[in-house]
């Protein structure tokens, strides 16, 4: 049985709490949360024994094996620092910070400390994601070419201003999508090998970028184009295209559910071929499946397509220089 620990009462750590629940190989021992109302309400809502009021004294309970950080993205390095110091496996929600610096800290806290991590980029562990690479792998699509993307939500009102806008709050997904597509058709190396213009439109109430668009130019020649925005909408796609033929998600590529997930296959001049990947689980069940996998086979990551860190950390340098990029265009 692994005992879990959340850091924040947000929604998504509402969304975990069910996960955990679900699951019989976990439990919900703890939650930690500054607002008293709040903590008590979610620890009432999800049969949470213990209820603590800042961070250190939740990681003090030796009860507890690994911590779950739902809490705003700029303080999620010094969460996981904390924690990695304790001695405790953790998962912290994505985005992993919203500096490089604060990234950096973060990855050398953990790999001082010896610890399990995975960043909360939940949709990395659903089945849909490895058949994504089974596909790539397979050479069906031929040689990769160009990859296109766009998440749109309206939640601009809903997200703490703190945690730096769409980029860190939605277009995390696609960035870490593109990083997958790009890895697996290319090689580890070929995501670092770019170069990128961004434009973006930033909000006049916190300064922080509510819509984005980049475009990248990897040096073997594959183009890509991703679009964020969490001023409108609930819109999303992806096609992944080469020289023989296009995928294309049919459902939410990072919101998979538990029953039918599609990715749809055409080779060029053919009729398209839906893939469909059927599971008992969606995506935040899965990410609590993998954590369990990894801490009981003594591992310190999850295996791909689950996110290491090193892949954290390379989505987190373009999500900045895609940040950087809108700042500077004006």
């Amino acid at each position: 049985m692994l005992r879990w620990g959340i850091l924040g009462t947000s929604f998504i750590s509402d969304t975990m709490a069910e996960a955990i629940a679900s699951s019989e190989n976990s439990s919900l021992v703890a939650v930690m949360g500054r607002d008293p109302g709040r903590l008590e309400a979610f620890a009432s809502r999800h049969a949470v024994a213990k209820r603590y009021g800042d961070i250190d004294t939740l990681l003090g309970d030796d009860d507890i094996d690994v911590v779950y950080v739902g809490l705003p993205n700029n303080v999620h390095h010094s969460a996981v620092i904390a924690a990695a110091n304790r001695g405790k496996a953790i998962v912290s929600e994505k985005s992993l910070t919203v500096t490089m610096a604060d990234a950096q800290s973060l990855a050398d806290a953990v790999l001082a400390s010896g610890v399990f991590f995975m960043e909360g980029l939940m949709y990395l562990n659903h089945p849909l994601i490895a058949e994504l690479g089974t596909i790539l792998r397979s050479g069906r699509l031929g040689q990769l070419r160009s990859v296109n993307g766009l998440y749109a939500a309206d939640i601009a009102e809903l997200v703490n201003p703190a945690g730096g806008g769409t980029l860190f709050n939605l277009g995390c997904y696609p960035a870490s999508l593109l990083h997958y597509v790009i890895q697996t058709a290319c090689g580890d190396d070929t995501f670092g090998l770019r170069k990128i213009a961004g434009h973006g439109n930033m909000s006049e109430k916190n300064g922080n970028i509510g819509a984005a668009a980049v475009c990248a130019r990897f040096t073997n020649g594959v183009l890509a184009t991703l679009q964020s925005t969490d001023n409108y909408g609930m819109a999303w796609s992806f096609a992944i295209h080469g020289d023989n033929g296009v995928a294309r998600f049919k459902t939410n590529p990072w919101l998979p559910v538990a029953g039918e997930n599609i990715i749809e296959v055409e080779i060029y001049g053919k009729a398209p071929e839906q893939i469909v990947v059927s599971t008992g689980l969606d995506a935040f069940q899965h990410q609590v499946l993998t954590t369990e996998l990894a801490l009981g086979n003594g591992l310190k990551q999850a295996p791909r397509p689950s996110p290491r860190l090193t892949d954290s950390l390379e989505v987190m340098g373009f999500l900045t220089e895609w940040d950087a990029c809108c700042r500077a265009a004006g």
